[in-house]
């Protein structure tokens, strides 16, 4: 059900849209520039090589340590790893994050981010209200009463929150250096 809800979900106009494609539209409604993802994607469709697409979109340094760690985790085989840094490290604190920045932007830019809000707001209805608490369950499942595994998860989530940080700062960096 979560793996469904993320890849194919609806636009404000019931269309079928996975949440990738949603914010690439937002994107492009708000005037930002898109390049460098279409780049990345088309590359790694056409390579199917992540360090191509990497180097040919010039993938910022942040973005591409947060997508290695997430392949180190998924080449684990862990399936309580993948469960743990999901939960902590996305579902459980992203729509928080993201109520915030909905109510910030649109006070300043409503008419330009109706296609952003509206994948925000998804994002906190379906991640906040439904994915979080069986993403919760999932993890107590895959750990359950296995020690190891519990510090295990906390491990990779901790790692994770700080790989989410760099990319975070990174992409404020890049902002800062943009508006100069």
């Amino acid at each position: 059900e979560i793996v469904l809800g993320e890849e194919c979900d609806l636009d404000s106009f019931g269309n079928r849209r996975s949440h990738f494609e949603l914010y690439l539209d937002a994107m492009k409604q708000c005037g930002a520039d898109a390049s460098q993802i279409e780049i990345f994607v088309t590359t790694l469709q056409n390579t199917k090589d992540l360090n191509v697409a990497f180097e040919t979109s010039k993938t910022p340094q942040e973005a591409i340590d947060f997508v290695n760690f997430t392949f180190k985790i998924i080449q684990s085989n862990k399936d309580y790893l993948q469960s743990a840094i999901f939960t902590f490290g996305r579902e459980d604190l992203i729509p928080e994050m993201f109520i915030s920045i909905v109510n910030d932007i649109h006070k300043n830019f409503p008419d330009n981010i109706a296609i952003f809000k509206y994948y925000l707001e998804r994002h906190i209805e379906v991640d906040g209200d439904i994915h979080s608490h069986l993403a919760l369950q999932m993890t107590s499942n895959l750990c359950d009463t296995n020690e190891a595994f519990w510090k295990e998860a906390e491990q990779a989530t901790i790692e994770s929150l700080q790989k989410r940080i760099g990319l975070w700062n990174g992409a404020y960096q890049k902002i800062l250096d943009r508006s100069r």
